[in-house]
């Protein structure tokens, strides 16, 4: 825990001491929405994206929008002293002060923000399918909020088989996303991935992935997928802010090539665009 960076409402704090209210709305009931990016060479990647996302979450939750200047306060907080060769940044808005139950008091954001190095995602990994499903219908669909407990269940279930990365269906038997990443798959020489109706998060990497992709020419659909896409899909591959894109060489122990041709053009065409655009595209 020391190692980690933390800046709470204004202050640096100890990663392992008290830093927010015992009665914090984002504590008693996840009322808050957070942000990941990744840290590279000691620069956060995407800022504007993220914040904008955040705003997003916020609004879906009834809260106002963040303030942008104090999360970049509080994100050069963190990234004060030796650089992070590679690293995981969060920031979190929460409710603030509220009582024990689901109302909520008017007593202003709790702001967090916090940094870390982290190992470099594998070049491959496998992922597993899980019995629960995402609620398209839900009222934070789609939402980064920070009520992400079915997400630690059903991470734990993949990596206990070996996996990377678990993925959901919706209600309506969809490919919907991963626990903390967007799912894109290949068929017929065509990559695609699931539409934001289908309940997933509305992922930077994703996005970014299908902007660069239709500026390169390589074909890329948002469609309705039925999950047993992924007994017959020829690629898949995985995309999140600190994976990038990262290809699936198994799923459900059915071994893919990873990556594939497609995966292959479409890692190119991230590498060439994230270069030219720099940190904040």
């Amino acid at each position: 825990m020391n190692d980690i960076r933390v800046w709470v409402d204004g202050a640096r704090v100890a990663a392992d001491g008290p830093a927010v209210s015992a009665v914090d709305h984002g504590v008693t009931v996840g009322d808050g929405a957070f942000e990941t990016a990744k840290i590279d060479a000691g620069t956060p990647y995407a800022v504007s994206r993220h914040l904008a996302r955040m705003d997003r979450s916020l609004a879906g939750l009834g809260l106002p929008p963040a303030d942008h200047g104090r999360v970049r306060e509080g994100i050069a907080a963190v990234l004060d002293g030796p650089a992070i060769p590679f690293g995981r940044l969060r920031w979190t808005v929460t409710g603030g002060r509220g009582p024990l139950g689901s109302d909520r008091l008017d007593a202003g954001l709790t702001y967090i923000v916090t940094a870390v190095e982290h190992a470099r995602p594998p070049a491959t990994g496998a992922v597993v399918t899980v019995p629960w499903v995402r609620n398209e219908r839900s009222a934070t669909a789609g939402l980064k909020t920070t009520s992400y407990a079915e997400n630690v269940v059903a991470l734990a279930r993949a990596q206990a088989q070996g996996a990377v990365e678990a993925l959901f269906a919706n209600t309506r038997g969809e490919l919907c996303e991963g626990t903390g990443s967007n799912v894109f798959v290949v068929t017929d020489g065509v990559v695609r991935t699931p539409p934001l109706s289908s309940g997933c998060l509305a992922g930077i990497s994703r996005e970014l992935v299908l902007e660069w992709c239709r500026a390169e020419g390589v074909e890329v659909r948002e469609e309705d997928l039925p999950l047993s896409v992924l007994t017959e899909a020829d690629e898949l591959f995985l995309t999140s802010s600190v994976k990038d894109v990262m290809p699936v060489s198994a799923v459900d122990g059915r071994p893919l090539p990873a990556p594939g041709p497609l995966t292959t053009a479409v890692r190119a065409a991230w590498a060439r665009h994230a270069a030219a655009e720099g940190v904040d595209p």
